[in-house]
């Protein structure tokens, strides 16, 4: 390889989140790969080409980045959040299986603002103490493999974020995932929707279990759910570091 590949996160959606780092990367770029949307977050330069894919070729969108980069290209991986957190880092090395002398290669994973951390800021401090994220879609993994991490993270009293809530082409899975809080968790317990953070969508709401609702959750959700110390002060919603 003569060239080098970034996986660079993009932030949640604010440009004033993302990080110096990964705005150099792209200013130094000749080409960026990525899903469609946030290939569109990227402004168009000269000397600049930009390679949109759909969703659900991670693995050779992670090849093609890859095979400019021997080409010499100086190449920018985009995810939204952080690359390493449901997105495109893991694809990227997933795609450098079997690939001769992969430790030679110039690969730099450069963070990002998750829209966990993101949310959970706009909250308050939800995921104050201990807590674990888990991706709701079923797309990569089983329904029940997602059903057992989901039990033993309200068995441990973790708080939680879930990403991929809820889409159009599976809505019944979240509708579980509230059935399933409401009966281990009991009514009261705090859940937080944080639609479109830090976009000029944005919208916050936390309420207890027993009035949420299937339909306040989708794609561009991240669902925080709290602990059973987590508690509301003023407008706020908090985990003491205690619990």
């Amino acid at each position: 390889m003569t060239g080098w590949v970034a996986v660079a996160g993009l932030g949640p959606g604010d440009a004033a989140l993302i990080t110096p780092e990964v705005t150099a990367a792209l200013a130094d770029a000749t080409d960026v790969v990525g899903y469609i949307p946030y290939v569109a977050r990227v402004a168009p330069r000269p000397g600049l080409r930009l390679h949109a894919s759909d969703n659900r070729v991670e693995i050779d969108r992670a090849r093609h980045a890859l095979a400019l980069a021997a080409a010499g290209g100086r190449v920018v991986v985009v995810s939204s959040g952080d690359p390493g957190v449901f997105a495109m880092a893991s694809a990227l090395f997933e795609a450098l299986e079997g690939v001769p002398a992969p430790h030679d290669l110039d690969i730099r994973i450069l963070p990002g603002i998750t829209a966990m951390l993101a949310a959970a800021a706009r909250a308050g401090a939800p995921l104050g103490h201990d807590f674990c994220a888990i991706n709701l879609s079923d797309n990569l993994k089983p329904w029940v493999l997602i059903e057992t991490r989901l039990r033993a993270a309200v068995r441990a009293d973790f708080a939680m974020a879930f990403y991929n809530p809820r889409s159009a082409s599976r809505p019944e899975g979240f509708a579980r995932v509230l059935d399933l809080l409401r009966a281990d968790c009991g009514p009261d317990r705090l859940i937080t929707f944080a639609r479109a953070v830090t976009t000029p969508e944005e919208r916050i709401i936390t309420l207890p279990l027993s009035e949420a609702r299937p339909d306040m959750a989708d794609m561009r959700t991240v669902v925080l759910v709290g602990n059973s110390a987590t508690r509301r002060v003023g407008r706020w919603v908090y985990t003491p570091r205690s619990a």
